[in-house]
């Protein structure tokens, strides 16, 4: 479990999350949704410890992160529990796909790399789905593809706590579906808290174990998609007037209703075909 306690992140000498109060448990994903600019990246930096708390305290199990302690001894500590794949996942670097899988495992390598690492980053390139890029350059893959390879590096990790910023935002739909099954498939089988920014609030209501609505650095909502997701408080927190439906599953769909409120009925018509 991650238990954030009163967290409040200062940038620029202003406030940009504030009094942040709630936990996160294991085995599930935690995805949090908001507005551009809002604090939905820095609330996931400052859990890896990327930005130090003004004040509060983020708990990881036994371990704990208070505003004040950023030391660097402490800060690695802290992060050993820890795997992130930030936003930009620009990769300009002189490696191989497997080799930037195989670094995944920094820290407890050996000067001779073991079959038994190659094995294990090979199946996890598999998992993603990108194995035939193995011995491909980083540097020459797709956004999409490098942020599968970036991913299969995550797993390497074994990490307690997975936090990924936009992991899917240079996916198209299939891949997108494939690397957030694999996301929930990996949180289930480890036990791991996986903490989640994603955009597409139709994905996010679909792959949300629990969902946090973070707007102006405040904790809008937190809770079951179905169980807080409303027109209001979409509306509310974007903006823009929705609809609210339902999947076949049951999970909350959003309809934006912006388009409809500048067509007219002769418009509608005219676009019948």
């Amino acid at each position: 479990m991650i238990r954030l306690d009163q967290i409040s992140v200062h940038r620029g000498g202003q406030e940009v999350i504030s009094h942040i109060d709630t936990s996160l448990d294991a085995g599930k994903i935690h995805v949090i949704i908001g507005p551009n600019g809002t604090g939905k990246t820095t609330l996931l930096r400052a859990i890896f410890g990327d930005l130090p708390l003004q004040r509060g305290r983020i708990a990881l199990g036994e371990r704990a992160l208070a505003a004040g302690k950023t030391g660097n001894r402490a800060l690695q500590a802290w992060r050993e529990g820890f795997a992130y794949m930030p936003q930009d996942s620009t990769a300009d670097i002189a490696l191989t796909v497997l080799e930037v899988v195989v670094l995944g495992r920094l820290g407890k390598l050996d000067l001779h790399i073991d079959d038994e690492t190659l094995n294990m980053a090979m199946n996890r390139l598999d998992n993603a789905g990108i194995a035939h890029l193995a011995g491909r350059d980083i540097a020459s893959l797709s956004g999409g593809q490098r942020q599968m390879a970036l991913f299969a590096q995550v797993l390497m990790r074994e990490p307690k706590a997975m936090l990924l910023d936009e992991p899917v935002s240079a996916l198209d739909l299939k891949h997108q579906i494939a690397l957030l099954d694999l996301v929930r498939k990996e949180t289930r089988r480890n036990g791991w808290v996986t903490v989640i920014v994603l955009h597409d609030l139709n994905l996010a209501c679909q792959y949300a174990d629990n969902l946090l609505v973070v707007a102006d650095g405040v904790l809008k909502a937190v809770g079951r998609p179905l169980d807080i997701v409303t027109a209001s408080l979409i509306g509310e927190t974007y903006g823009v007037e929705v609809d609210v439906l339902h999947d076949r599953q049951g999970n909350p769909l959003i309809q934006p209703l912006a388009l409809h409120h500048h067509v007219t009925q002769s418009e509608r018509t005219g676009l019948i075909v």
